[in-house]
């Protein structure tokens, strides 16, 4: 399935830096981001979680309904839920452009990833540092993106666990040949960024390293610098 508009945007560029929002002045949601905008970010991360499939409780559809009427840049709605199923439709009804599950869940993702696609949105994959590829590689035929994090779900401001590289390389040959978009999320800074892309990253979500620092503009640019540094992540086929 193609991309829909807003994701298409950015589905055939690597590397992009999406900043994650979890970290964000929720009081000033619209301002920040257009002043996101406004220093060159090509989209938003949405961290959606439960309580119950992760320790830690964010937010739901609202606060990406509020992302969608601030901009128009692709959102990317990544669900840490214990029961994505049953959400979809009102997550691609709020505005997401790609909504990602993890292969956690105990709904089948192939499902899952079929009724995203059907929504018409950009159907992702996550899995968890703890969870070994193979239960990831059965469902690559109904996912647009694979997400791996690379630190456990749940929490920003965790360490960068290096064993994330890995799975980004083996998905990489893997999926080589198709148009898939790998990303990471977790630790992702101007340290860790460069071998990610190295490794297939395509996608890169940042949270601390942009919202912890002292100007977004100066954050993001090191950011691109550094992923852009490695050169892009995509293989030949």
């Amino acid at each position: 399935m193609p991309f829909p508009p807003r994701a298409r945007l950015i589905a055939n560029r690597s590397p992009v830096v999406l900043p994650s929002m979890l970290l964000c002045d929720f009081g000033h949601l619209a301002d920040e981001i257009g002043q996101l905008a406004d220093v060159g970010v090509e989209g938003f991360h949405l961290d959606v979680m439960d309580g119950h499939f992760v320790p830690n409780l964010t937010y739901g559809m609202p606060i990406v309904e509020a992302a969608r009427r601030a901009t128009e840049l692709p959102l990317d709605v990544h669900l840490m839920i214990a029961h994505p199923g049953r959400y979809l439709r009102a997550f691609a009804d709020a505005g997401a452009d790609v909504i990602t599950v993890h292969v956690e869940v105990d709904e089948d993702p192939a499902e899952l990833l079929s009724a995203i696609r059907k929504l018409g949105a950009a159907a992702g994959l996550a899995c968890n540092p703890a969870t070994p590829l193979d239960r990831v590689e059965p469902y690559l035929p109904w996912c647009d993106l694979v997400l791996v994090m690379s630190v456990p779900a749940g929490f920003g401001g965790q360490p960068f666990d290096r064993a994330a590289l890995r799975k980004l390389a083996a998905l990489r040959e893997w999926a080589r040949a198709e148009d898939r978009i790998l990303e990471i999320d977790g630790g992702v800074n101007p340290d860790t960024a460069p071998d990610a892309v190295e490794h297939g990253a395509d996608w890169l979500v940042a949270g601390s390293a942009i919202f912890r620092s002292d100007n977004y503009e100066s954050a993001v640019q090191a950011l691109n610098r550094a992923a852009g540094a490695a050169g892009p992540s995509r293989l030949e086929p």
